[in-house]
């Protein structure tokens, strides 16, 4: 089945991690002065918005599990960008936050984020790409591992 364009133009898992990568890319050139990579900043942005989530709480949101968490994680925490703190009222759960530092790395990212939203907005399209997130997302939120349990039932 596959022709001399590859596998991408059959197979969605193999489309999206080349696709993955190639944004992956473009991204870590313009978030990389910022001494992140882009897979730390999107990490950081998603405590921000969560507002300490606990580590289970981060990892569902980022559709992960807890040790490649805690792997992402580590060099975040020993550079002093993030902490682990014990939630106030289950001390067993952790919760992640950013440090003052980590605050400030993460907004000079965010800064260059923006460029390379701007410069992929333009070279493909705002509505486009506005599009590609939506149904992205739309996919990233199925359970598609229930489905195919309750198909093959």
């Amino acid at each position: 089945m596959e022709n001399d364009d590859g596998i991408w133009n059959y197979c969605n898992n193999s489309a999206v991690r080349r696709t993955a990568r190639r944004l992956g890319q473009f991204y870590d050139d313009f978030i990389g002065p910022s001494g992140l990579k882009g897979t730390q900043f999107s990490l950081m942005t998603q405590i921000v918005h969560s507002g300490e989530p606990s580590l289970k709480s981060l990892a569902d949101a980022l559709i992960m599990d807890l040790s490649a968490l805690g792997h992402t994680l580590k060099p975040l925490v020993r550079d002093g960008l993030v902490e682990l703190v014990a939630d106030d009222k289950d001390r067993r759960v952790k919760r992640a936050r950013l440090t003052a530092l980590g605050a400030e790395r993460q907004a000079d990212a965010r800064a260059l984020w923006q460029e390379a939203q701007g410069r992929l907005d333009a070279a493909y399209g705002a509505d486009n790409s506005a599009q590609l997130r939506a149904a992205l997302n739309t996919i990233a939120s199925m359970d598609l591992t229930a489905a195919t349990r309750d198909e093959n039932k």
